[in-house]
């Protein structure tokens, strides 16, 4: 390994000191707040909400703690992983060390993917709550022009550097609580229309279809929502005391996710003046601000429009930065094209070259949009069924790492309930991956019936193919497939989290 090689790959485990390093300035809250703000109860709410209801009627609701007890097990799951690994990058870095480089990098190029079509899809769903906060309703080019509004002034924010990051992640935080809580609560107090009963009548939704199979087709409602806690993963290198705090950070997101969210879907379906309407898909306007017309009048839903809109823009915020980690990961290992340009950081301790393809990468796929608007409910469904094939691609490695020896050796630890917990979490993820693999509706064309299907080859072959003919793991001198050694070495060391965190030769290839 050359000089600029081992400087590059020592620095995947020390994270603090001078400009060629990150800066470990994230605690609890603002590991918190960015995973929670990826994930963004209230824009899941706001776009998915009208789906379930007119898809299985309010039953749709028990989606989120089906989803959010799944999503906990995968969570306990990344927290182990994490505490043994708190490397910037989440999925590849994981991926890699429970099993190796060419696994890892079909994990990180298919979540890459995923990441740059989520970024463009929910900066897209913004766009009508900016036309409403206006009173307009934006043309193709508007809405164009506000989606790039919005990307280049999250990566403005995520320019100005960790501390900035943290700070926008609070502010996020704390809309997303008034906007599903406080609304949620509120609605619940004084605006009462329907009674808690109607969260189990389907009100007519099927079509005379069993309705275990209608009730099946609302689970986007739920698997939708719950991901964006691997984020507080995504930036490990930059948290302090990263072995406790980040799985602690994930476990709180999906909780106080479920709880948000959950109080929100409560409070806007037993306070709809008319839900019948929505359910029936006759209401014309945004159901969403049909029921706050309804209730809390016109400045109340100006007010939950801005707080939507701050939420969006700290969503879109921890979305670029989780996909610009997930790059330098990429780059520090030399597994990407420019990679010696992508794998810096400033002088800040920000990799603001990644940040700029986290940018740019949006971009270019929204022009796409722009020619061809009714490609993004296609390419949202990609998005979210990639994304859960990631995750237990790591779930996968991590229980195949188990029956090799692997107990976890970091400082968050789930002791012998470890191997039970990574199985029901497994076992939980292709449930999910089937449900959102499933085909459309039979009166579909072929394609749009399996799009999802199609969207999933279309990446893993490309991916498969780049493999084949670039070989980027055959430049790559990052250690892999050592969890086992690494493990045994910790336990022998009894070394605490800040120095084993901080210690060089854990970085470095096992012999």
């Amino acid at each position: 390994m050359n000089n600029n090689k081992a400087a590059r790959h020592s620095r995947e485990i020390t994270a603090e000191g001078d400009s060629t390093h990150f800066t470990r300035s994230m605690g609890v809250v603002e590991t918190l707040s960015l995973g929670f703000t990826y994930m963004s109860p209230l824009g899941a709410i706001a776009a998915l909400m009208p789906f379930g209801l007119m898809t299985a009627g309010p039953p749709s609701i028990w989606w989120l703690p089906i989803v959010a007890a799944g999503q906990l097990l995968v969570a306990l799951v990344f927290g182990e992983v994490v505490s043994q690994y708190p490397i910037t990058g989440g999925i590849y870095p994981w991926a890699r060390r429970l099993w190796g480089k060419r696994y890892a990098w079909l994990a990180a190029w298919i979540y890459l993917c995923a990441l740059i079509v989520t970024i463009t899809s929910f900066t897209q769903f913004a766009v009508p709550y900016v036309g409403s906060l206006f009173g307009f309703v934006p043309s193709n080019a508007q809405g164009f022009l506000i989606v790039i509004g919005l990307l280049l002034l999250a990566l403005a924010m995520n320019m100005g550097g960790t501390k900035t990051l943290g700070a926008v992640a609070r502010i996020g935080f704390y809309a997303e609580i008034v906007g599903v809580i406080g609304y949620g609560l509120y609605l619940l107090a004084f605006q009462r229309h329907n009674s808690v009963s109607v969260f189990f009548h389907a009100m007519g939704t099927g079509g005379g279809a069993p309705y275990s199979s209608t009730f099946l087709l609302a689970a986007l409602t739920g698997l939708f929502l719950f991901y964006g806690f691997e984020a507080c993963g995504d930036v490990a290198e930059e948290v302090r005391r990263p072995g406790r705090t980040i799985p602690r950070a994930m476990i709180l997101t999906v909780l106080c996710g479920l709880v948000s969210a959950g109080m929100a879907f409560l409070g806007f379906i037993l306070a709809a003046p008319d839900l019948q309407s929505i359910v029936d898909g006759t209401i014309t306007t945004d159901p969403v601000s049909a029921i706050l017309d309804g209730t809390v009048g016109p400045w109340g839903t100006k007010v939950f429009l801005i707080v939507t809109l701050t939420a969006f823009l700290s969503c879109v915020l921890s979305l670029e930065a989780a996909l610009s980690r997930l790059v330098f990961a990429f780059a520090r290992d030399e597994m990407l094209p420019g990679s010696t340009y992508l794998s810096r950081l400033s002088k800040h301790g920000t990799p603001r070259v990644a940040m700029l393809f986290a940018c740019a990468a949006p971009v270019a796929l929204s022009v796409f949009v722009l020619i061809a608007p009714n490609s993004l409910p296609r390419f949202t469904a990609f998005a979210v069924c990639g994304i859960y094939i990631c995750f237990h691609m790591v779930t996968f490695a991590a229980l195949r790492m188990r029956f090799k020896g692997w107990r976890p050796a970091g400082d968050w630890r789930l002791g012998r309930a470890g191997f039970a917990v990574n199985v029901l979490a497994l076992m939980w993820g292709v449930a999910a991956i089937l449900i959102l693999a499933r085909p459309g509706s039979g009166d579909l064309a072929f394609l749009d019936r399996w799009i999802v299907v199609a969207g999933l080859v279309v990446v893993i072959v490309s991916g498969l193919g780049y493999m084949v003919v670039a070989r980027p793991w055959g430049r790559s001198t990052a250690p892999s497939g050592d969890a086992l050694e690494v493990a045994e070495r910790m336990r022998a060391a009894r070394l605490p989290a800040t120095a084993r965190s901080d210690d060089a030769p854990l970085s470095q290839p096992s012999q």
